[in-house]
């Protein structure tokens, strides 16, 4: 918007006609400035809603074509307080300027005031009924410095009027003649599909209080469920395709791609988002080194292989790279699976709680896809979450202190052939290198019950436990299939030596903690959920603290 001058006439004109041309509702603000009296504003003449302010200044036309304008949001305001602000609409020198508004069908602002201050000609529109407009009724009307008084515009008044019965806008006196709640700038009748504009969102015609949800509770399987008719919401309009101008090219950083019906969609991540990093081995990045390791931040898939070589780790003088910081290491944790090879020379970054998988491939130059070697610092693998190398070969050796690997059943971690270089030697007994006796006989990566690659009876958080809360403890737990001792919905009551659950979901619970909701154990009743049907359901817990459905005439609980 031009408010200071000098501003191009022909510039300003094209910029608000290629801006408003052809719209009948515009997304955001209709602003019309700078303007004098020999241009063609007919393309205005189709607006019938704006969804933010609309903001006339220092023009020198005579009125402004907004005739079949009916509603003005107001989600936005004109320095925060005005829905429709018009001032100083008329030349320094001369005798044009505005003189009519021309908003002949204007009977809502939703939000915000009015403001019409120092327009020297207009004597019609500054004496309109405002306070049967503006919805608000603590909302700033400030009228003053315009032409001397003329007569009161004959607008069609559809609030002031109104039976007392009418809980918004009405198109007559008689209590018959109330509007629909939905409805804003008026109507032509009683129902939904007669209104003027929507209050909020228009579905089809029909003014609703919100858009199709993509999720709809079902009365009979108390359950959410996905809407076959869900609708996107386009400012005040439900659409069933999205917008372009809607749409993102990539997911925000919470969210990460999915597809559904064709579709794809952004939906919240469980956990850390994936995320595919590229790995080392080219030219200019033949290691993890103290220079690319940030890169490596949050990183669940790499792209390629990792190497870990002693110029990354202790730094290379010839490229003037510092020594890498052990700590730095722990950006590993989040690592689930390499396409390539893993090399190390010095340390093993992937003892992990975020139970990583590692799937790992050779390279064109080398078929070891796990290469340990010449490490007299390390005394054990700790690669506890890796569940599967994919092709290739493992070459382990050299690695003085090195123990643990023996215990390994590797067969059963190769998909392929195996073709294994094992020359490692360790002195079990007298070194105390022997499993934990939480580990079943399938082996370990290391000491501590942590390290098994299988439970001999149950596992918590991917460390072997003696037997999970079923009695006692907290949380009260069940066994999954594979003996992974997985905490009770929170909405189940704790019991008192017997099992709280038999299951994950709230309807595996043995009692509820607070409301039931048919077999599921809720922390409240249902409370204007959308059923699918244009209808919310609303329920009540009676003293047992069952949910029950309230009437269906209530509208609020």
């Amino acid at each position: 918007v031009c408010l200071k001058l000098p501003c191009s006439q022909e510039n300003q004109y094209n910029l608000i006609r290629n801006r408003y041309y052809g719209c009948e509702i515009v997304m955001g603000n209709l602003e019309i400035t700078q303007i004098e009296s020999n241009w063609d504003f007919s393309f205005l003449k189709r607006i019938r809603e704006v969804t933010g302010y609309v903001l006339i200044a220092m023009n020198h036309f005579q009125e402004i074509p907004l005739g079949q304008l009916r509603v003005i949001r107001g989600n936005s305001l004109y320095e925060r307080r005005f829905a429709l602000s018009i001032f100083l609409n008329y030349p320094k020198d001369g005798s044009n300027g505005l003189q009519q508004l021309g908003l002949a069908n204007l009977t809502e602002i939703l939000e915000g005031g009015v403001q019409i201050i120092n327009n020297k000609y207009l004597s019609y529109g500054p004496w309109i009924f405002w306070q049967d407009i503006v919805r608000d009724s603590s909302a700033p009307i400030d009228i003053k410095y315009n032409g001397k008084k003329g007569h009161y515009w004959s607008a069609i008044l559809t609030k002031t009027v109104c039976a007392p019965q009418c809980n918004s806008r009405c198109f007559g006196t008689s209590p018959r003649d109330c509007c629909h709640i939905e409805c804003a700038a008026g109507c032509k009748g009683p129902q939904d599909v007669d209104c003027f504009a929507c209050r909020h969102f228009n579905d089809s015609g029909a003014c609703v209080p919100q858009c199709p949800r993509a999720l709809i509770y079902n009365k009979q399987t108390f359950q959410m469920e996905t809407n076959p008719n869900a609708k996107y919401q386009y400012g005040s309009i439900c659409v069933s395709q999205c917008p372009s101008d809607s749409c993102v090219s990539a997911c925000p950083s919470d969210k990460m791609e999915v597809e559904k019906e064709g579709q794809r969609k952004c939906e919240l991540c469980s956990g850390l988002c994936p995320k595919v990093c590229e790995g080392t081995g080219a030219e200019d990045r033949q290691t993890v080194d103290s220079s690319n390791i940030n890169s490596f931040i949050n990183c669940t898939k790499i792209q390629g292989s990792l190497h870990f070589l002693v110029t990354g780790i202790m730094g290379d003088d010839f490229r003037n790279i510092p020594p890498l910081d052990a700590k730095k290491l722990e950006v590993f944790r989040t690592v689930r699976e390499i396409t390539g090879v893993l090399t190390q020379s010095d340390v093993f970054p992937f003892e992990s709680s975020f139970s990583p998988l590692f799937i790992l491939q050779p390279s064109n130059e080398s078929h070891f896809s796990l290469t340990v070697m010449r490490v007299p610092t390390l005394t054990s693998l700790g690669l506890h979450s890796l569940k599967e190398i994919s092709d290739g070969s493992m070459y382990i050796s050299l690695n003085s202190n090195l123990c643990y690997h023996h215990t390994v059943n590797w067969t059963k971690l190769f998909r392929g052939l195996i073709s294994a270089v094992l020359t490692q030697f360790c002195d079990v007994v007298a070194e105390g290198h022997v499993c934990d006796p939480l580990c079943s006989d399938a082996g370990c990566w290391g000491p501590g019950p942590e390290q098994c690659l299988s439970c001999r009876n149950y596992s918590r958080d991917g460390t072997c436990v003696h037997s999970c809360n079923f009695y006692n403890g907290a949380p009260r737990e069940f066994a999954g299939p594979d003996g992974e001792c997985t905490a009770c919905h929170p909405e189940c009551k704790t019991q008192s030596g017997k099992v709280t659950c038999t299951g994950l979901g709230s309807d595996d619970c043995v009692a509820c903690a607070s409301f039931q909701d048919g077999p599921f154990c809720m922390s409240s009743c249902p409370t204007g959920i959308n059923d699918g049907q244009k209808g919310l359901i609303f329920k009540y817990p009676d003293r047992k603290g069952h949910c029950q459905p309230c009437h269906h005439n209530c509208t609020q609980g």
